[in-house]
């Protein structure tokens, strides 16, 4: 029983939560990203490291929570836009995604698999996914890591109950 209830709430969260988060306007969204990625990049943008996404649009697409947003680097700073022509995009659902954030889960496998979608520029992908392979979990805000690994447990054990089942 427990482990169907696990299965179920792994899988539905991301439809539950769709519905809530439609009604946050943008512009809370747009703030809220923005700071988390000046905070997880700074380093990286003193470094120069992301200087490929230099007026080059990367749209990012949370296919289950309907969520999708536009980043660049413009003037040496992370800006985030609702509406965008992109130059490369990712997608994927929810629980792959966070798999992937907190390095559980290789971005290769997935877009192998096609759960993880990358189309557009070639070039620019690649360089968002090795800047996905490089985040070193240590550096991200406390409080961010540790939601995402005990988020990423439960997936774990989730996809694990499934198999089981």
């Amino acid at each position: 029983m427990y482990k169907k209830l696990h299965v179920m709430v792994m899988e539905k969260a991301p439809d539950v939560l769709s519905v809530p988060l439609r009604y946050v306007p943008f512009s809370v969204k747009r703030k809220l990203i923005e700071q988390l990625l000046q905070l997880q990049f700074q380093q990286s943008l003193e470094d120069g490291d992301l200087d490929f996404l230099e007026n080059r649009w990367l749209k990012i697409e949370v296919r289950d929570l309907q969520l999708s947003w536009f980043i660049s680097l413009i003037d040496n700073q992370l800006v985030v836009s609702q509406d965008e022509i992109p130059d490369v995009s990712f997608s994927g659902e929810t629980n792959d995604l966070v798999l992937i954030a907190t390095r559980r889960q290789d971005p290769d496998t997935l877009f192998f698999q096609r759960r993880l979608i990358i189309e557009g520029d070639t070039e620019l992908g690649l360089n968002v996914k090795n800047l996905m392979d490089s985040i070193d979990l240590d550096t991200m805000p406390k409080a961010l890591r540790i939601g995402l690994e005990q988020l990423a447990n439960f997936i774990e054990a989730g996809k694990k109950h499934q198999e089981e089942l």
